[in-house]
C-alpha cells in the first residue's frame, strides 16, 4: 500500500498533468489537507484554495478567507468565476456530501471540472465515501492510506521529544519504534491521542508500551467474532512441550525485529494438533504472555451467519481487525469445527470452501505481525490445504506428557494452587499414578485438592500424601475413557507432525493400542 510520500508524489504528477478532477480517498481529512499544502508549497506557479464546512473558502497556504459566504454553493460560484478568468488555479473541497450518485451536487462538480479543464485548473475532492461513476470518468483517484511505521515513528518521536527534559521519559529509539509498531493501524490523530494520554501521567516508562494495545481496542470497538483475552500471571508458563517452546522462542525474536525494509515476512503462526487437554490452548496464552503481545480469540461460531455471504464478510472483517491491532497473537481454538464442512463434500452452499480460501489467502499474503495459534483435536476433518507446508510455519503434535513432563506439570500446579513444593518421594509416586494423564487432568486433581484445603480452612497445614495419591487414583483420564479416539489421534500425529514435547520412540503397537495405564488400587 502507498505511504504518504508515494501519495504526495502521485498527487504532484496529477497536478502537473492538469487532471481536471482528482479524488483523494482518505479517512483523515486534516492529514490530507496538510499533504496538499506541502505539495502546493512546491508548485509555486499555481494557486490553491480550500473549502471546509467550518472555515468556508480560504487560500490554502495563507489560510486567508476569500468570501464571507461559507456555504458550499458560495464556494462553487467563486470557483466557477475564477476558472473563467484565470489559469492554473486549483480548488480543494473537503467532505462534500451527496456525490456518490448522480445528484445536483455531483453534476455541479462535473460542470466545474469542465471549466477547470479549459483553463488548466484542477478540482481536488477529499472524501472517505463513494464518488459517482460519472464524476470518476472525468479524472483520477489517489489513496492516502493510514500512516505506516516510518510515518508514525516520525510523528511519535516529534511529540515525545517535546517533553524530554521536562518529565521522566524512559523510552529510547528502539522503544519509540516498538510503540509506533503497536500503533500501526490507527490514524495519525488517534496515535497522537494515545501517546498524549500516556504523557498526561507525567512520565513515560517501559511498561506503557504494553498499554498502547488497550487503546487500540477502545478505538476500534467490538468486532463480531474477535475478542480480547485478558492474560493472568499464571498464563505465562506451561509444563512440558519443550520443542514447541524452544521453537516459539526463536520465532519470538524474529517477530520483534523491524522487518519494514526487509523482504522477509513475519512468522505466520503454528497449527497445534493432538490429544485434548495437553496444553494446546494454553500455549496461545503462553506465547502472548512471553512476547508481551495482546491475545485475541477468533470465535468461528459467531462468525458463521445464516445468510449467503454473511459468514465470509464477518471472517474478512475479523481478520482485517486482527491486522489492524497487530502486533498480536490470534488464537483460533478447535479450528476444525468451523472449517470441517468443506471436507468430503459436506458443504452444499460453498460457504465453508470460500471461508477456507479467504483464510488461507490472508494467512499467506498478510504482512501484519499477527501470529496465529490454531488448535485442532479432530485432525481427520481438517481440509488438506490447511496442512500444506507454507500455510502455517509449522505443524506440531501435542501428545500425552511423558514422565519428565508430568513431573514438571505436577511441580508447576503444586506451586500455583497449593503454593508449596512437592516432596521428591511423593513426586515420584504421582508421576507413576498419572501415567496416561493429560496436563488438564493433573491440573484438575491438584485444583480440587486446593479447593478442599480452602473449604476445610486448613490454612498453612499440608494435605496428607495419601489424600493427594487418592486424588490421582480416583480420576479417570480421557485416555482411559476414550482409548480409541486417543489411539487414532496419536497414530495420525506421530507420523505427520513435529512432536511438541521431547522426541521419543513409540513402537507401532503402542500407537495403535492407545495409552498404557498403570492402575493403583485404593
Amino acid at each position: 500500500m502507498p505511504n504518504q510520500a508515494d501519495t504526495a508524489d502521485e498527487l504532484r504528477r496529477y497536478l502537473n498533468a492538469r487532471i481536471p478532477l482528482i479524488v483523494l480517498r482518505t479517512s483523515e481529512a486534516r492529514r490530507a489537507q496538510e499533504l496538499i499544502r506541502q505539495v502546493a508549497g512546491q508548485l509555486k506557479a499555481m494557486s490553491f484554495y480550500c473549502h471546509t464546512r467550518t472555515g468556508g473558502l480560504a487560500e490554502l497556504l495563507s489560510q486567508k478567507a476569500i468570501v464571507d459566504d461559507r456555504s458550499l454553493l458560495g464556494a462553487f460560484d467563486y470557483a466557477a468565476a475564477t476558472f473563467r478568468s484565470r489559469d492554473y488555479v486549483n480548488f480543494v473541497f473537503v467532505d462534500v456530501e451527496d456525490i456518490g450518485d448522480d445528484s445536483s451536487t455531483s453534476r455541479h462538480l462535473a460542470e466545474l471540472a469542465d471549466l477547470a479543464e479549459n483553463r488548466s485548473g484542477s478540482i481536488i475532492l477529499i472524501t472517505a465515501g463513494s464518488v459517482s461513476t460519472g464524476l470518476m470518468r472525468l479524472g483520477m483517484a489517489v489513496e492516502l492510506d493510514l500512516p505506516d511505521l516510518d510515518e508514525l515513528f516520525y510523528v511519535v518521536s516529534d511529540l515525545i521529544d517535546n517533553y524530554r527534559g521536562s518529565m521522566q521519559i524512559d523510552w529510547n529509539h528502539d522503544d519509540v519504534r516498538q510503540a509506533s509498531e503497536v500503533l500501526v493501524g490507527l490514524s495519525e490523530s488517534q496515535a497522537l491521542n494515545a501517546i498524549s494520554t500516556l504523557l498526561a501521567k507525567g512520565k513515560l516508562i517501559q511498561d506503557d508500551i504494553v498499554e498502547l494495545s488497550t487503546f487500540k481496542d477502545r478505538m476500534f470497538g467490538a468486532i463480531s467474532g474477535i475478542e480480547r483475552v485478558p492474560l493472568r500471571p499464571e498464563d505465562s508458563q506451561v509444563g512440558g512441550l519443550t520443542q514447541l517452546q524452544s521453537w516459539l522462542r526463536e520465532r519470538g525474536e524474529m517477530i520483534r525485529m523491524d522487518l519494514t525494509h526487509s523482504r522477509l515476512r513475519p512468522p505466520r503462526g503454528v497449527l497445534l494438533v493432538g490429544v485434548p487437554g495437553c496444553g494446546k490452548s494454553l500455549s496461545a496464552k503462553v506465547v502472548a504472555a512471553e512476547w508481551r503481545f495482546p491475545l485475541y480469540r477468533l470465535d468461528m461460531s459467531s462468525v458463521l451467519g445464516m445468510y449467503v455471504g454473511q459468514s465470509e464478510g464477518r471472517l474478512r472483517e475479523a481478520l482485517d481487525m486482527a491486522s489492524r491491532v497487530a502486533p498480536c497473537v490470534l488464537w483460533i481454538d478447535e479450528i476444525e469445527k468451523a472449517l470441517a464442512g468443506g471436507v468430503a463434500g459436506g458443504d452444499s452452499s460453498g460457504t465453508t470452501r470460500r471461508m477456507i480460501g479467504h483464510f488461507l489467502y490472508w494467512l499467506q499474503e498478510s504482512r501484519a505481525k499477527v501470529f496465529v495459534v490454531a488448535t485442532a483435536n479432530d485432525v481427520s476433518s481438517l481440509p488438506p490445504e490447511l496442512l500444506r507446508k507454507g500455510r502455517f510455519d509449522e505443524l506440531f503434535f501435542v501428545d500425552l506428557p511423558d514422565p519428565e513432563d508430568r513431573a514438571e506439570i505436577i511441580r508447576l500446579y503444586y506451586q500455583s494452587y497449593l503454593e508449596t513444593d512437592v516432596s521428591p518421594y511423593l513426586l515420584e509416586e504421582l508421576v507413576t499414578l498419572s501415567d496416561g494423564f493429560a496436563g488438564a487432568d493433573i491440573a484438575a486433581v491438584i485444583h480440587e485438592l486446593a479447593s478442599y484445603k480452602l473449604r476445610q480452612r486448613l490454612g498453612s497445614a499440608p494435605i496428607s500424601d495419601e489424600m493427594v495419591k487418592d486424588g490421582f487414583r480416583n480420576l479417570m483420564p480421557f485416555s482411559r475413557t476414550n482409548p480409541e479416539d486417543v489411539a487414532a489421534i496419536r497414530a495420525w500425529g506421530l507420523e505427520r507432525a513435529v512432536p511438541a514435547g521431547r522426541p521419543r520412540q513409540v513402537d507401532d503397537g503402542d500407537a495403535g493400542r492407545g495409552v498404557r495405564r498403570i492402575m493403583t488400587p485404593n
